[in-house]
């Protein structure tokens, strides 16, 4: 197990996380439905969706399906490079980033996969339940993905002097996303800040092998 323990620790975490902040937004608020935490530029504001991250849609009942199974084959790939990556020994902040990302991927498939099974549907009148009587909103693969983060830091209006759009509305930022989406973001986000000293040491680690074989 030496090597695993904080990639573990770390995936558990964050699928804790976004699994309970989601169970909770789904038992306790309607579709629409905000929750101003930081004056009105941090909200908890509930929507779902049926496509991908930061609310983007795959449409269609095959689209759904087809998006659901490919997270799980890509998920099912990351985890086997998650495991080389800590065989071999790779950078340690390269392999915590990757669990990131892997965490991110299986908490979102969750959603997916479960939700529509487990969960009444939430409306924009009424909360869902857990384990309705009647059954859950959609079939297995089918769930849709809960998003609650809302950050609308800047809104105004472009001057009208702007390009293209000049005068019109704008708001930063736009997307409601999870814990999940987050993980995603951070994860993929440190690999391209750090990516040259994550590969810089592993080329150092696989030149100093090289050259004692070939003392030897």
């Amino acid at each position: 197990m030496k090597g695993y323990t904080k990639p573990l620790l770390l995936i558990s975490l964050v699928l804790l996380v976004d699994q309970l902040s989601k169970f909770w937004v789904k038992l306790n608020m309607t579709i629409g439905q905000d929750f101003n935490i930081i004056g009105n530029k941090f909200l908890i504001h509930f929507i779902e969706n049926n496509g991908m991250a930061y609310g983007m849609e795959f449409g269609g009942e095959f689209g759904k399906l087809f998006l659901t199974l490919f997270r799980i084959i890509a998920v099912g790939g990351i985890g086997y490079g998650l495991y080389y990556m800590v065989k071999n020994k790779y950078h340690r902040g390269f392999i915590l980033n990757v669990a990131l990302i892997f965490a991110g991927a299986l908490g979102n498939i969750i959603d997916s996969t479960f939700y529509g099974v487990i969960f009444s549907e939430s409306t924009f009148y009424e909360k869902a339940s857990l384990f309705p009587t009647g059954g859950g909103y959609a079939s297995l693969f089918h769930g849709k993905v809960v998003d609650m983060l809302y950050f609308p830091l800047i809104e105004g209006n472009f001057p009208d002097w702007f390009p293209v759009w000049g005068g019109e509305h704008f708001l930063f930022f736009r997307p409601v996303f999870n814990i999940a989406d987050s993980a995603i973001s951070v994860g993929v986000f440190l690999i391209l800040i750090f990516q040259k000293r994550y590969f810089k040491e592993e080329r150092v680690e696989k030149e100093s092998i090289n050259s004692e074989v070939l003392e030897d």
